[in-house]
């Protein structure tokens, strides 16, 4: 399974969705942070804290830092000393909740050398992914008992069923375009499917041999780019029927396709209007089109992705839950919208809290609302100090879904794009579980693994 996971993490790392460069060197760290449970999970009435200490690198700053409830609202602050060689941040885990530290320079402990402009140099280092000097540290407070932080609409159920219903009557339609691979073994196309309001694209690989394949769908991370096509054929050789759905109406292979940068905003106040709605449907139509397929083995449809591909999966195991085996996320984008309104940072994709029509029309693309109707086990990692992706949405879409489920807490983890080295671990157990899969295992859950 090395090119499984080999292949999930390149498209992590050169995802940056929100216009974050890769880093080849690392980042200098002057603060070490020891975590009081090595695990970052506390129950409630626990001391939860961190024992500071100097180093790698010789510290040249001094430090503020500050403890927030699920990143939002302001608990305690204080001011590192490590004049003994170590200090300590800690707090009482009150309630199921985040809890995310912001350490962040305050002053140089040298007098810095000015800029060749003359201006005093920008603070550097940190272990957030950005170069600037900032540091986060985060834990879990009795996470399985984070709740929704705003009702579920009552009409949520009915808006997609009728969505889903007016697809149904809108012939597939499918056109296949060949495309040579140097991937031996493996037959690969470009597809384009007719939607409702618009059309689903992507890449559909396989053995190039007669027989039945496991169903493995991938959906996309945040952006507008072209997509992976021998990512894709690398999957076929490892035997999967592999269905690479776009974001976006373009041809995978268009880099841009006329895609505005800020799709994301588009129709943001009204359901009917947003763009996340056919981006939707079109996930759904390239299921439906997959169900068509004789060559598909009638049992096994494992969906996957990260950031915004996370969502899309989730979103799809939702509203079509009888037909999905497992679903296995990193970092899923979009959950918890309305977090702002209850003390809680929202992420990606920024619906405008200030806005009423934009807070109500998010809950019908919220993950947390399509986990109820989820039956297929998950597997979610989740960035502790993940500011694009919260992890307190993604707690909560977990514990929406009745079924069996297994958290991936990563401890040290931002976004997957600032700080790909930390959450490996949610690309190793992907390619775990679609190794047993594809063997003709079955995903049964840990529950939260040690």
């Amino acid at each position: 399974m090395i090119r499984i996971r080999a292949s999930f993490l390149i498209a992590v790392l050169s995802a940056a969705p929100l216009g974050f460069a890769q880093r080849g060197a690392p980042i200098e760290q002057q603060l070490t942070f020891t975590p009081y449970h090595a695990s970052g999970i506390y129950d409630t009435g626990e001391t939860v804290g961190w024992t500071v200490t100097p180093g790698p690198a010789t510290p040249t700053y001094a430090y503020k830092w500050t403890i927030r409830r699920n990143n939002a609202v302001v608990l305690k602050e204080g001011k590192l000393d490590l004049s003994s060689g170590k200090d300590k941040i800690e707090i009482t885990g009150d309630q199921p909740e985040m809890i995310y530290v912001a350490v962040e320079p305050s002053a140089s402990l040298a007098a810095p050398a000015p800029d060749a402009r003359g201006a005093a140099p920008a603070y550097t280092g940190g272990n957030t992914g950005r170069n600037n000097g900032l540091y986060a540290v985060g834990a879990a407070v009795a996470p399985a008992k984070i709740g929704l932080s705003t009702p579920r609409p009552d009409d949520f159920d009915a808006f997609w069923e009728s969505k889903l219903a007016a697809q149904a009557k809108v012939p597939i339609k499918p056109v296949l375009t060949p495309v040579s691979t140097d991937v031996p073994g493996v037959e690969l196309n470009m597809f384009a499917l007719d939607a409702l309001g618009s059309k689903a694209h992507g890449y559909i690989a396989k053995p190039a041999r007669e027989g039945k394949f496991p169903a493995l769908i991938q959906l996309q991370y945040a952006g507008v780019y072209a997509l992976n096509a021998r990512g894709a054929a690398q999957r076929a050789a490892e035997g999967w029927l592999l269905v690479n759905v776009d974001s976006h109406d373009k041809l995978p292979s268009d880099p841009s396709g006329g895609i505005p940068q800020n799709y994301q905003a588009i129709g943001n106040t009204d359901r009917e209007k947003s763009y996340f709605l056919n981006m939707c449907l079109r996930d759904s139509r390239a299921l439906d089109y997959l169900l068509t397929r004789p060559d598909w083995d009638g049992n096994t449809i494992v969906l996957t992705g990260g950031s915004m591909g996370g969502q899309q999966s989730l979103v799809l195991a939702g509203l079509r839950p009888e037909k999905i085996t497992a679903v296995l996320v990193c970092v899923p984008a979009g959950a918890d919208t309305n977090g702002d309104l209850h003390g809680r940072k929202a992420g990606y994709p920024g619906w405008p809290p200030d806005n009423a029509e934009a807070m109500k029309t998010a809950l019908y693309f919220d993950p947390v609302n399509f986990a109820s109707r989820i039956h297929a086990p998950v597997m979610a990692g989740m960035g502790f100090i993940d500011t694009i992706s919260p992890p307190a949405g993604v707690w909560t879409a977990l514990n929406q879904i009745p079924g069996s489920k297994e958290p991936l807490p990563l401890i040290e983890s931002e976004h997957d794009n600032l700080t790909p080295q930390k959450g490996r671990a949610c690309p190793a157990r992907t390619g775990e579980i679609l190794n047993l899969l594809i063997k003709g295992g079955e995903f049964k859950p840990s529950g939260l693994r040690p």
